[in-house]
């Protein structure tokens, strides 16, 4: 019996392969390097953040609340703290003062410049890579000497050239973009998951 797709099927069948297509060899190389990044920063109790806007900045807090918990309390193996995360976007209160006394371009900049610490992790989301707040983070990461990485789509952006390790999906669609962020949390999720460290020697 042949299955006669209605227009909605079809248009759903057309993004869920070009959301499949978007997942190459080559990307999921980079976000191997990005998952075992994290293992060693949960081994060695560094902090990580991540920042962007709009759906980005939601995504971003449902990625922090995956590696803070969902790695290392979920599923089998021991019950161990997670990771030292935080999502900049998260602190509504400090979000506004920041945009209001220093500039929108500066929300995610000025946290770094006072929590952040050579080593640390920094996570930027982004659609467009040209977000002036989240290309400011990653200068800013840049001179203190953090670790950076950009999940990003369309053409990368300026935060392609900044990112040290840029996961770029060459995807012009910000729904799929969007999509392509979660799936990378929750690709490195359920890695972490099922290679939990046997214990943490930052907490000995």
């Amino acid at each position: 019996m042949t299955l006669t797709l209605s227009n909605f099927g079809l248009r759903a069948r057309d993004y869920l392969d070009r959301l499949n297509s978007c997942f190459s060899g080559v990307i999921l190389e980079q976000i191997e390097v990005f998952a075992q990044d994290l293992q060693t920063a949960w081994i060695e109790g560094r902090q990580v953040y991540i920042c962007g806007n709009g759906g980005s900045a939601a995504n971003a807090m449902h990625m922090a609340n995956d590696f803070h918990y969902g790695i290392a309390a979920c599923g089998p193996g021991p019950k161990l703290p997670g990771l030292r995360v935080e999502a900049l976007p998260a602190n509504a209160g400090l979000i506004t003062c920041l945009a209001n006394d220093t500039g929108y371009a500066n929300i995610y900049s000025h946290q770094l410049e006072v929590k952040g610490r050579p080593g640390d992790l920094l996570i930027v989301l982004s659609g467009s890579g040209n977000s002036p707040n989240v290309v400011k983070a990653l200068e800013t990461s840049k001179r203190m000497g953090l670790r950076s990485y950009a999940i990003l789509a369309f053409s990368g952006g300026r935060c392609r050239d900044l990112a040290d390790v840029p996961i770029h999906f060459q995807i012009d669609d910000m729904q799929i973009a969007e999509d392509t962020q979660l799936i990378v949390g929750h690709l490195c999720m359920q890695w972490l998951n099922s290679h939990k460290p046997d214990t943490l020697p930052h907490l000995n």
